[in-house]
């Protein structure tokens, strides 16, 4: 068997192809070994694929970005988050975005994330960064839910199915990002381009059993709720609401390719909101490596 490590943010919704793949084999019938580590800070995913820790990484698409604006290799393999997955969840005190001028929003990190998403959410009502509100890096999804609970935060994006338990519990549903994104590349599957290129039959086999997890987990729905209530402690019900909008909205893809209108659309609007007009003139083509997912066919 093949050792390999694989780095993941947190434990959430979007990581259940991972689970799936390791849950059913299909990792170990392409001969590999695969060990998930699982961090809270997003950062450190990143960190953990640059340093060569682990050899995958399913992570925030823009560290891709950042990474080769930094003279790096890393590349996009496939797909994972391919819409966003998330609703704009405010306190309970909370009833507009307008009600959001003085307050602090919770994101995933400052430079990457959902940073650019809220900065520009929040510019459609005349909300300017920092003038207007402050930005609080806690963390994913899962932190950013427990802080405005406790009231360290009075917004953020909560993704699925944590948005759903939000307004169930009676919190305020601020919007959907994906009526102003359609199609947003948030997570993937980031690699080395130089690691990649010395493993091929390594990067294909598990590039393989990524694409045989989605799949999956199309078709199998209560089997994919299974996992999830075991894998994250949803309830089943929510595992449900949560497989149904992955699937009707083309979050997960289902044959776990990369979504070039997605990438594209994370390069303007995070070129448009940090200012970098160096990043706007630059394709989405740029970063995925294709040929990969080609040759699992």
């Amino acid at each position: 068997m093949f050792p390999l490590r694989l780095a993941a943010v947190s434990r959430n919704y979007f990581n259940l192809p991972i689970w799936i793949a390791l849950r059913e084999g299909l990792f170990t019938a392409e001969g590999l070994d695969v060990t998930l580590e699982i961090h809270e800070p997003i950062d450190a995913v990143d960190q953990r694929l640059r340093d060569g820790h682990v050899q995958f990484a399913c992570g925030v698409t823009e560290h891709v970005i950042l990474d080769r604006e930094r003279g790096g290799d890393q590349e996009i393999i496939a797909g994972n988050v391919n819409k966003l997955p998330f609703s704009f969840i405010g306190a309970k005190h909370i009833r507009t975005i307008e009600d959001l001028r003085g307050g602090t929003i919770g994101v995933s990190s400052i430079e990457a994330g959902s940073s650019s998403l809220v900065m520009r959410l929040l510019a459609a009502h005349g909300l300017e960064y920092p003038k207007d509100y402050t930005l609080l890096a806690c963390g994913p999804i899962l932190a950013r839910w427990e802080k405005l609970q406790s009231g360290e935060i009075d917004a953020g994006l909560q993704g699925i199915p944590l948005n759903h338990i939000a307004i169930d519990a009676g919190y305020t549903d601020l919007g959907d990002p994906r009526a102003l994104f359609p199609d947003f590349q948030f997570t993937s599957l980031n690699v080395q381009a130089g690691w990649a290129r010395c493993n091929r039959d390594a990067t294909i086999g598990f590039l393989r059993a990524w694409v045989g997890a989605h799949r999956w987990f199309f078709a199998n729905r209560a089997g994919a709720n299974r996992i999830a209530t075991a894998e994250t402690g949803i309830s089943e019900a929510h595992a449900d609401r949560a497989w149904l909008e992955c699937t009707q909205a083309g979050i997960f893809p289902g044959d776990g390719r990369a979504s070039l209108a997605g990438v594209q659309t994370l390069i303007e609007v995070s070129a448009l909101i940090r200012a970098l007009p160096s990043r706007a003139r630059i394709r989405a083509e740029t970063y995925i490596h294709a040929n990969y997912r080609h040759a699992v066919g």
